[in-house]
């Protein structure tokens, strides 16, 4: 009679988490809640319903322009022409608005319509002449900025503004145009609306789709991506334009807050899309460019800047601020990339 012998499956050791584990995971999530916590020490208004809102409201163009780096940077790319594209976009929506009295719908296409066209170029530049990202987008950045300043020769567009021939600008900011960026809906800003919707749509194409999935298999590895059939040059291109898109919803609805085409509106918002990429990064250990990471930076950053702002911080210590946690989320990003590759 033959023995048999029963083997006891072996369990997997349990992979500790390290305190670094831990705080690259969820560290962003906690720095919001104590940030908070202290600004609501700090100043009574803080933690408001008002304040909240205006927190929400500010972070939403943000977002939608830094939802634009990050599909830039799921292809391995960077288009750091965002902000002067959003640029272009609110002095397009206050142009057909002021000077051509147009409606609505004119005033939100052809502002979006001029941004793929940037986005188109810069993917032109980039896949085709083959001028690496950072440069290509950074030209287009400020040629983009020159061509506005030459269109408006530096001045704002604005209600009544005075024309050269000495008349005043025949046309207004709409009601129904500045809704966008002003009005309510069930008592939530119309900005925030566009943004989590945005936000939705985005996630899911790029989480639950395959189109979506392609772009994450051409910057993970352009030349594996290529042989396994992904039009990689394809991608590459439609991530720029996209980039460019959402660039350009940003600007639209950046004019319809301030009711008013300021031809710098949209540079600040560059490092602002930047950091909150970044950022997102390491958010729940995502380790790459995702949505739901990129909207958490960016609520973030609009927490500190408005807490600092109640706190009266000037705003050059701001923009310190600004670029120490970029430089932070940078060194815990590549840190931890680094951390992968030697365990691998």
């Amino acid at each position: 009679m033959s023995a048999e012998y029963v083997t006891e499956p072996v369990a997997k050791p349990k992979r500790k988490i390290s305190v670094f584990d831990f705080f690259y995971k969820y560290g962003t999530v906690l720095k919001i809640f104590v940030i908070m916590i202290i600004f609501s020490i700090a100043t009574p208004n803080f933690l408001t319903g008002e304040n909240i809102s205006d927190i929400l409201r500010s972070i939403s163009i943000v977002t939608l322009i830094a939802l634009g780096v990050t599909i830039s940077l799921t292809v391995n790319g960077l288009d750091l022409s965002v902000g002067s594209t959003a640029g272009l976009a609110t002095i397009l929506s206050a142009s057909m608005l002021v000077l051509h009295r147009q409606e609505i719908a004119v005033a939100i296409i052809v502002p979006i319509i001029a941004s793929l066209l940037i986005g188109l170029v810069n993917a032109f530049l980039v896949v085709k002449v083959k001028i690496p990202d950072i440069l290509a987008t950074l030209s287009m950045m400020f040629i983009v900025q020159g061509i506005l300043l030459t269109y408006t020769k530096g001045s704002a567009i604005y209600t009544n503004m005075p024309l050269l021939s000495g008349d005043r600008a025949p046309g207004i900011f709409i009601p129904s145009f500045l809704a966008l960026g002003q009005g309510h809906f069930l008592g939530i800003p119309v900005p925030v609306i566009i943004m989590l919707l945005t936000v939705l749509l985005v996630h899911i194409v790029l989480s639950y789709t395959k189109f979506g999935r392609f772009f994450y298999v051409t910057g993970g590895n352009i030349e594996a991506a290529r042989l396994s059939g992904v039009p990689v040059n394809r991608y590459r291109m439609y991530a720029y334009m996209f980039s460019g898109l959402l660039a350009g919803i940003g600007g639209v609805v950046l004019a319809a807050r301030i009711g008013v085409g300021e031809v710098n509106a949209g540079s600040p918002f560059l490092m602002d899309a930047v950091a909150a990429t970044y950022i997102g990064f390491s958010v729940f250990g995502a380790g790459k460019p995702n949505v739901f990471g990129t909207l958490i930076g960016s609520i973030l950053i609009g927490v500190l800047l408005n807490g600092l702002t109640m706190l009266n911080v000037p705003y050059y210590m701001q923009d310190i601020i600004k670029g120490a946690v970029l430089a932070g989320a940078l060194a815990l990003t590549y840190y931890r990339s680094k951390q992968t590759s030697t365990a691998v």
